[in-house]
C-alpha cells in the first residue's frame, strides 16, 4: 500500500512538471508564430495574457459549476494582492524586453533564482546548504553561457528589470505560501485569482501595449489563422497556469526556477529545429552545464533532508531528474527571446 503511495506521487509529480514543460514550451512556440513581424504580427503582448487569464477564469467557472472543485474561502484582500502583484511582473517584464537587450534581459531572468532565495530566507526563514548554493550557481551559470549575447544597461530599463525581477520572486512565493496557509488546491487558487488578473489585464492590457509598441489593438486586422494561433495560445496557457500552480504547490520557488531552466534548452532546440535559429557550440556547452547544474542540486536537495525522511520518503526533485534526464531535450526558455 505504501509503495503504491509513492509510486502514484511520483507518477503525479512528474507529470505535473511533463506539463508545464511541454505546455510552456508549445506557448511559446504558439506566441512566436502570432507574434512575430514574420507571422502574424500581434504585438499586444499583455492584452494576449488578459485573453489567457480570461479562459483560465472561465474554465475555472465551469469546474466549480459542474461541482468538479469547491470554492474555499481566501480574503479578498489577499486575492487582490497577489494579483496587483502577478500584473506587475507581467507589465515589468514586458517593459523590460522592450526597454533592455536580449542580454541583459535574459541576466535579469537569471536572477530571479538567487532573488527567490533571498526572499524564501527573508520571509520564511528558509536556509540553503553550501552544495544546494554552489548547484544554482552552476546552473545559473550554464544557461547564462547559452542564452546571453550583448549586454546593454539603461537606467529605465535597469529599474523595469528590478521591479520585473521582484514582482516575479514574490508571486511565485506567494503560490505556494497562499496554498499552505488555506489549504487550498492549485486549481481552486487559479480559479480565484484568474478572473481578477483577467479583468485587469483586458482594462489595462490595450494601454500598456499601445505605450510599449505604438499601436492600437483597434487597428489590428485579424485573420483566420491570427485567430487559430490566439485560440491556440489561450489553450496552452490555461495547461500552462495551471501546471504552475501545481509544481509550486508540489516543490518550491526555487526548485520550479531551477528545474524550470529545462524548457530553455527545449525552446533553443525548437528554435533551431522550426525557426532556423542558430544553435552554437557555446549554447550546446551551455546546456550541458545547467543540465549537469540541475542534477547537482536534486542530489543536493535530496542530501539535506534528515536521515529518517530520506529512508521513509523519495525526493520530488530527484524524482523528477531522474524522469527527465533520459532526455536530452529538457530545460528553460524566455518567452521574450522567442519574442524577439
Amino acid at each position: 500500500m505504501e509503495a503504491e503511495k509513492k509510486h502514484s506521487s511520483a507518477v503525479s509529480n512528474v507529470g505535473a512538471w511533463a506539463m508545464n514543460v511541454i505546455s510552456s514550451v508549445g506557448l511559446i512556440m504558439a506566441n512566436k508564430q502570432l507574434m512575430s513581424p514574420t507571422g502574424h504580427a500581434f504585438a499586444f503582448a499583455t492584452t494576449l495574457t488578459g485573453f489567457h487569464f480570461c479562459t483560465t477564469a472561465l474554465i475555472g467557472l465551469v469546474s466549480n459549476a459542474t461541482g468538479y472543485t469547491t470554492k474555499k474561502n481566501v480574503p479578498l484582500w489577499e486575492l487582490l494582492w497577489f494579483s496587483v502583484v502577478a500584473n506587475t511582473s507581467i507589465t515589468a517584464m514586458n517593459l523590460s524586453l522592450m526597454l533592455n537587450s536580449v542580454g541583459f534581459y535574459q541576466i535579469s531572468k537569471l536572477s530571479m533564482i538567487p532573488v527567490v532565495c533571498f526572499l524564501e530566507w527573508l520571509l520564511n526563514g528558509k536556509h540553503y546548504s553550501s552544495k544546494v548554493k554552489m548547484a544554482v550557481v552552476v546552473v545559473v551559470i550554464g544557461v547564462g553561457v547559452c542564452t546571453v549575447t550583448d549586454v546593454k544597461i539603461n537606467a529605465h530599463g535597469f529599474l523595469c528589470a528590478c521591479v520585473a525581477v521582484l514582482s516575479t520572486s514574490l508571486q511565485q512565493i506567494s503560490i505556494g505560501s497562499l496554498q499552505k496557509k488555506y489549504s487550498i488546491g492549485s486549481f481552486e487558487l487559479l480559479s480565484q485569482t484568474a478572473p481578477i488578473q483577467a479583468l485587469s489585464l483586458l482594462l489595462l492590457g490595450p494601454c500598456v501595449d499601445y505605450f510599449l509598441t505604438g499601436k492600437l489593438l483597434a487597428s489590428y486586422k485579424i485573420s483566420s489563422a491570427a485567430f487559430f494561433f490566439i485560440v491556440l495560445s489561450c489553450s496552452l496557457a490555461v495547461f500552462c497556469n495551471i501546471s504552475q500552480y501545481l509544481c509550486i504547490g508540489r516543490f518550491s520557488a526555487v526548485s520550479f526556477q531551477v528545474l524550470g531552466h529545462m524548457k530553455t534548452v527545449c525552446v533553443l532546440i525548437l528554435g533551431w529545429m522550426l525557426f532556423d535559429s542558430e544553435l552554437t557550440l557555446k549554447n550546446i556547452l551551455g546546456m550541458s552545464i545547467a543540465v549537469n547544474g540541475m542534477i547537482i542540486y536534486s542530489w543536493a536537495v535530496e542530501g539535506d533532508k534528515p536521515m529518517h525522511y530520506r529512508k521513509d520518503a523519495t525526493s520530488d526533485v530527484k524524482l523528477l531528474i531522474k524522469q527527465v534526464d533520459g532526455s536530452s531535450l529538457l530545460k528553460d526558455v524566455e518567452l521574450g527571446k522567442s519574442q524577439g
